[in-house]
């Protein structure tokens, strides 16, 4: 009977390994394949194209249309999600589980899709009223920040939420008993506890917006020195052979989302401590 436990002990042993090894075994060919990646897209450029492009107009137009445009948008994501993301997480409302669905409905979507029915938002049928009062979104430079917000604001939201929900409602109520107002509850007990989460996820929705490209070219059009973003300029070029401009561009872009993705992971990592 011993022995028959002892067997049995073994077995369950070896097979923990195999299963562990297996993860391992995946985990490594996974990480190998996404540096493999990287050091394709870095090998096929070097620092003196890239210090090249960067003297370019263009790509001086690009990049700095697209930290204006992304910041923008994502305040505006900021000041929408805020309340949003309160209200889903600390309400009950009718309809809740649909207007929930809603708000993810950019996030699933193909970007292209998104494009064409902000396009016809915008368009066929309030693109007249709009202009009427000097609103003009369809191709032109507040497309863009239109689009980045629309991509970029159910991110905001969702993050936000689960920020509020980490937060116990307990808190909050111990500070109403203290006779602050419910606006001081927000300001001064519920941001300060979730302010590493929304740092991050004002992060994630800055660079979601960066990165953005389908939902803008349908929308603000792509047209040089005008809606050119960083990810217009890579297409742009691409299209018409200008391999070392759009590879340099690329490889900037990569600088910049690896950046921004290690500032949100050093915020969690240190919210997860504190």
């Amino acid at each position: 009977m011993r022995n028959m436990d002892l067997r049995l002990q073994s077995n369950s042993s070896l097979f923990s390994r195999l299963f562990i090894g297996t993860f391992w075994l995946i985990f490594t060919i996974t990480s190998l394949f996404f540096i493999g990646v990287i050091l394709g897209l870095l090998s096929y450029s070097d620092l003196a194209t890239i210090r090249q492009v960067l003297q370019y107009e263009e790509f001086r137009y690009a990049i700095k249309f697209t930290l204006l445009t992304s910041i923008a948008a994502t305040s505006l994501a900021v000041i929408v999600a805020l309340p949003c993301g309160y209200i889903l997480s600390r309400y009950r409302i009718p309809g809740k589980v649909v207007l929930d669905t809603l708000i993810d409905i950019p996030i699933v979507l193909p970007p292209l899709v998104s494009g064409i029915a902000l396009l016809i938002f915008f368009g066929p049928l309030w693109g007249d009223s709009l202009a009427k009062i000097g609103i003009n979104v369809v191709f032109s430079k507040l497309g863009v920040v239109v689009a980045q917000w629309f991509v970029a604001t159910p991110y905001a939201i969702r993050t936000f939420q689960q920020a509020f929900n980490s937060i116990d409602p307990r808190l909050e109520k111990v500070a109403r008993t203290l006779g602050y107002s419910p606006a001081e509850v927000f300001l001064k007990v519920t941001i300060p506890l979730a302010k590493m989460a929304l740092i991050g996820g004002i992060m994630m929705s800055w660079a979601r917006a960066l990165g953005e490209f389908g939902a803008t070219a349908m929308l603000a059009g792509i047209t040089r020195m005008k809606t050119e973003t960083l990810s217009v300029a890579v297409f742009l070029n691409m299209s018409i052979g200008d391999i070392n401009f759009a590879i340099a561009t690329a490889v900037v872009m990569l600088f910049l989302a690896l950046s921004l993705l290690i500032i949100v992971k050093t915020l969690v990592k240190n919210e997860v401590r504190l």
